[in-house]
């Protein structure tokens, strides 16, 4: 089993996927062969930065690739008063007497230095489908969980975050 997507993360791959195959992979194939063609390849930088630049991209279209291959699509969709995948939440941990609002994505657009938060991590789990007021008690490892409470929901999807780079 691999990475769980919506419907709208297969499309952003996909999306992906088309325009390196149809718009940078024939770019980049071209600058190749302009640097090719400039003389000595031993010392020739620029056709060394074009090869990478062409590997790069054939690598992340292979990574896209196998992620849609082995991905399990799931629904997006939630209860009007739970929390669910592209929903914000603010939750209130109560031990720091603070709040903080994060977003529950997939883990292909987790990136929990901009407040998203993947389904798979155990916040994004302890989070999903319960309601503004519930206490819920995360647990991280065996030995350690602690405690937040769900201040408010916000149901606007605006799933817009890019897809995390490899």
């Amino acid at each position: 089993m691999g990475n769980k997507l919506t419907p709208h993360d297969v499309e952003k791959i996909q999306e992906e996927i088309d325009h390196r195959t149809l718009v940078v992979r024939p770019k980049l194939l071209e600058e190749v062969k302009e640097t090719r063609a400039q003389g000595d390849l031993s010392e020739n930088f620029e056709y060394h930065e074009a090869k990478r630049a062409k590997n790069q991209n054939e690598s992340r279209i292979r990574y896209l690739t196998r992620i849609l291959k082995n991905a399990t699509i799931i629904d997006d969709s939630s209860k009007e008063d739970e929390v669910g995948i592209n929903n914000t939440v603010t939750i209130y941990f109560e031990d720091e007497d603070e709040e903080e609002t994060y977003k529950l994505v997939t883990s292909i657009r987790g990136n929990s230095m901009h407040g998203l938060i993947s389904i798979e991590s155990p916040l994004g789990k302890a989070l999903l489908h319960h309601k503004v007021g519930d206490l819920i008690t995360v647990q991280v490892d065996a030995n350690t969980s602690y405690d937040c409470r769900i201040k408010e929901i916000d149901k606007s999807s605006g799933d817009d975050d890019d897809l995390r780079a490899y």
